[in-house]
């Protein structure tokens, strides 16, 4: 899963650390590719409720424009931009089937709202005294997770339940993305304290930093499900590579004949979904079981 387009330049994702000395596993995966309407390409696959419904985002092949999707799992997908929007993203998406999202103006000057959405029903998260504010995930509990931007320069995340924030914030970060929440209320997501990025794993206010081994460009996690197992995607110079991370031990997510496979969610029964970059540039959305 990418971040969004809308993040600073001091999120570039590089490594920072890393005490994990280990060879990365290849899983074995059982994948269901899926192709994205007509007139339309995957910008974004994200996340995957347990019903088995993917949300994203899609581009316009004339008019470039960024719409959000769902997608079921009999395959019907279903376009949404959220009012008054020049671009809309869907992240997350819960059992009950609550959307989490967020999207940019139409009108200047602009600014990104979050936005939860379940049916036509639309209600806007902003975080108090932030220019922007987007969000990435809900849980079964009444818990959304999210980012702010704090000033110019600085982006935390943050949890929401029953209208409280509790900021989620790395020390001296530049940036932290909090993109995943369970139902256990465990958080997922990356932070930056330069030009590095690395995943976490936050709960109770107590961060543990997970990072793919000898990842060249950074760590970012992108989904927890309620057992603990973790997806992501290490990064290389122009590429996201997929990995599970159960146990204390991470496996690629590899389709084969792909330049690069990516991971956006995971959900409660295993299933994962996310993106596969053919070499013919061409971008299919897939489901995979993996081992």
């Amino acid at each position: 899963m990418n971040l969004p387009r809308l993040v600073p330049a001091a999120f570039v994702a590089l490594l920072l650390h890393s005490s994990l000395m280990h060879a990365a596993q290849t899983a074995s995966c059982i994948f269901d590719t899926f192709s994205a309407p007509s007139g339309y390409s995957f910008s974004q696959v994200n996340g995957v409720s347990d019903d088995g419904t993917v949300v994203g985002q899609l581009s316009d092949n004339n008019t470039l424009q960024l719409v959000a999707f769902t997608r079921s799992a009999g395959g019907v997908i279903t376009k949404y931009a959220a009012p008054k929007s020049a671009a809309t993203w869907l992240y997350g998406r819960n059992a009950t089937g609550v959307n989490a999202g967020f999207y940019q103006d139409s009108a200047y000057p602009e600014h990104v709202h979050g936005f939860l959405l379940q049916g036509s029903n639309f209600a806007a998260v902003n975080h108090p005294n932030a220019a922007n504010s987007w969000l990435f995930d809900a849980n079964l509990l009444g818990g959304a997770v999210g980012s702010f931007s704090a000033s110019q320069t600085v982006i935390k995340g943050f949890r929401l339940v029953n209208g409280q924030y509790t900021t989620i914030a790395y020390p001296n970060a530049l940036a932290t993305y909090a993109l995943a929440i369970n139902d256990n209320g465990d958080v997922v997501g990356t932070y930056a304290s330069s030009i590095y990025s690395n995943g976490f794993f936050w709960k109770n206010g107590t961060f543990t930093t997970i990072n793919f081994p000898l990842a060249k460009y950074g760590t970012v996690l992108t989904a927890v499900n309620n057992f603990g197992v973790i997806v992501g995607n290490h990064l290389l110079a122009d590429a996201s590579i997929g990995f599970i991370y159960e146990n204390g031990v991470f496996k690629n997510i590899v389709y084969t004949g792909a330049s690069y496979t990516r991971a956006g969610g995971i959900n409660n029964n295993g299933l994962i979904s996310g993106q596969i970059y053919l070499t013919s540039k061409k971008s299919l959305g897939y489901t995979a079981v993996c081992k």
